[in-house]
């Protein structure tokens, strides 16, 4: 039996110093014996790398930016669908799982597939609800509040020792030393994000990582340790390397068999050195390292996209230790014409 046809289109395709997860989910959909995939790339800019790497992306489409709202976004990929007759969406970014997740009953009224969390999963594990997420769970959490103004931050401020960590809605963590310093974070991730802005305890210790997949029923398909060997300035691993972790894996085993996580997750975690994981954040979605989990033997993309498409799916029972990914930038050269039609036409 050859691999089966299926049409994918994929978010995410921004390849910069803050990756979207989108080019290594098709990279390991590509990779897949089962799947021979067409693969139609959804951009919100037009200068996202994805869009003209070779050989990645079969066709590319404009779509409204999450702030347009769900109904802009359903019209859009209904005139999308009416052309490429769509069997899957995989959205790889936070801010537009929102609408998605909203949407997944109506696209799969059209034949489209998608598998996401549920609302109350993607709403309970928000970096603000966090602290009630420990304690529903029994995982250790670091203290943290929301603020909704600078007056609201100053007065959390005054129960915290420094450094704190102040982090964005969505995205973005800064470590501040000061009031001053936590203040001018304050302003510049609620002018982007909005709000909430969280004020989090400084855990001290080693950062790692995991990525997940749940069945929606409770069971883990894939689970992948990894502890991040090169930080950027924007606190993103640019190289990690698989580590044996049962007691990462354990607790990955334990949120997603009591939450019944449906989808790709990642567990952000700091090991201190009296050996306690504490979960930093939940992200909930492929993180933009999953190539790496696809080069240690788990091609996670491949069984996301098995389990919406309703295949049987086993779960994965184990990885290669110590497969490294470096992360690396490249000058893709493309001709302006690209992008003008682009541009101009709202597709390539």
């Amino acid at each position: 039996m050859g691999a089966q046809k299926i049409t994918i289109a994929v978010t995410g395709l921004n390849n910069i110093d803050s990756p979207g997860p989108g080019v290594p989910v098709i990279r390991g959909i590509k990779e897949s014996k089962i799947f021979d995939a067409r693969i139609i790339g959804l951009a919100y800019e037009h200068l996202e790398p994805g869009i003209y790497m070779e050989g990645l992306v079969d066709k590319t489409y404009m779509i409204p930016y999450p702030s347009k709202g769900k109904d802009a976004l359903y019209e859009r990929l209904m005139e999308i669908h009416q052309r490429e007759k769509l069997d899957m969406i995989i959205p790889n970014f936070d801010a537009e799982l929102f609408s998605f997740i909203k949407l997944e009953s109506a696209l799969n009224a059209q034949g489209i597939k998608t598998f996401l969390p549920t609302l109350e999963q993607f709403e309970e594990r928000h970096k603000s609800n966090l602290p009630a997420y420990g304690k529903k769970y029994g995982v250790n959490v670091p203290k943290s509040q929301e603020a909704f103004s600078l007056a609201d931050m100053q007065n959390i401020l005054k129960s915290y020792e420094y450094p704190v960590m102040v982090k964005g809605k969505f995205y973005d963590a800064y470590k501040a030393y000061s009031i001053e310093q936590a203040a001018e974070y304050f302003s510049k991730l609620s002018a982007k994000w909005g709000f909430p802005v969280i004020v989090q305890d400084f855990i001290e210790g080693t950062e790692v990582n995991v990525i997940a997949l749940g069945d929606g029923k409770g069971k883990v398909i894939s689970a992948v340790a990894m502890r991040k060997q090169y930080i950027t300035d924007k606190g993103k691993a640019w190289g990690g390397v698989t580590i044996a972790d049962e007691a990462m894996l354990e607790l990955t085993h334990k949120i997603i068999s009591q939450t019944k996580w449906k989808g790709g997750m990642e567990l952000e975690l700091i090991r201190t050195k009296d050996n306690k994981l504490y979960i930093l954040e939940i992200n909930p979605r492929i993180p933009a390292w999953v190539y790496l989990a696809v080069g240690a033997g788990q091609n996670l993309p491949e069984a996301l996209v098995k389990l919406a498409m309703g295949m049987n799916v086993s779960p994965y029972t184990d990885y290669k230790i110590g497969r490294m990914f470096i992360r690396y930038s490249w000058d893709m050269i493309v001709d302006i014409d690209r992008f003008s039609k682009l541009v101009t036409t709202g597709e390539l």
